[in-house]
């Protein structure tokens, strides 16, 4: 097992591991480590704990220091910074006429170089972009083109069930959702009830997939017959939270049908014994997907 101290960049963004050192760390507390991109001021989210080796990627870099109040006023300065930078890039980017949306930016700590995050519908020539704004920033310039998911990510908003993107605020890295997730949960197939801000299915179909995916495999399927303590019937609904499944029982001689709820434990029927195949997915729905 190997030691490590977890950290941030951005608020809700992706953990990265650091070797501990000498210090004891407290979460919240900032601390200045080296990055591929030079020294950088990051955010404590995990004090201590202890990882298998082999989910680390390469060996771990030490953390540097525990910020210092120095420190502190240099990350707040650059954070003041932020507003203006993208005030002055946008109004550039109307003056050279170019199609790209500006997102977000940052300065590195040490403030040798500004990055600036767009979103476009094609490649776009930036190069007299970044030589003007290189001569008024006096440092290096960096643009990056991001997908639809890292732009949400990056600008927040409030998802459908009325809450903050999770992408925003508790999703540090997105996982692969597809439509068969969706299926699992019960969920109605309508595009509108099951994407995000960013136009793709909702990251948090991935949440409780685990669950639903093992509850499938214990419930029959709708339309499936089964039997119950009242005799034979087809299943019209299940409830795989409260693991229940609704049947409809029809008595032929006074020709009449009732429905009743049962625990699934309570009924018999035949699993399936072949896997579910994939289903190709609906046209509507293609444009959801990743």
């Amino acid at each position: 097992m190997a030691k490590i101290t977890g950290v941030t960049f951005k608020d809700g963004g992706k953990v990265y591991y650091f070797a501990p050192g000498k210090e004891r760390y407290k979460e919240g507390m900032g601390v200045i480590v080296e990055t591929a991109r030079g020294v950088e001021y990051a955010t404590v989210v995990i004090p201590f704990a202890e990882v298998p080796e082999e989910k680390l990627v390469s060996p771990l870099k030490p953390i540097m220091r525990i910020a210092t109040p120095k420190d502190r006023e240099t990350h707040r300065k650059n954070l003041e910074k932020k507003d203006g930078a993208l005030k002055i890039v946008a109004e550039k980017i109307e003056k050279h006429g170019l199609e790209m949306k500006l997102i977000d930016c940052e300065f590195t700590f040490d403030g040798a170089k500004a990055i600036f995050y767009y979103s476009a519908p094609q490649r776009v020539d930036f190069r007299e972009l970044v030589k003007e704004l290189s001569q008024v920033f006096k440092m290096r310039i960096e643009l990056r083109q991001v997908g639809i998911r890292d732009e949400i990510k990056m600008i927040g908003g409030l998802a459908p069930c009325g809450r903050e993107c999770c992408c925003a605020s508790c999703v540090p890295d997105f996982k692969k959702v597809s439509i068969k997730m969706a299926k699992n949960q019960g969920l109605s197939l309508n595009p509108g009830k099951i994407s995000g801000l960013c136009g793709r299915l909702m990251c948090c179909l991935a949440f409780e997939n685990d669950y639903y995916a093992d509850a499938c495999k214990k419930m029959p399927k709708i339309g499936a017959e089964v039997t119950t303590p009242e005799g034979k019937g087809t299943v019209v609904n299940v409830n795989m939270l409260k693991m229940e499944v609704r049947v409809r029982i029809d008595d032929r001689e006074k020709d009449i049908f009732t429905y009743h709820d049962y625990p699934v434990g309570a009924i018999k029927f035949k699993p399936s014994a072949k896997p579910e195949k994939e289903e190709e997915v609906p046209a509507d729905l293609k444009d959801i997907l990743d």
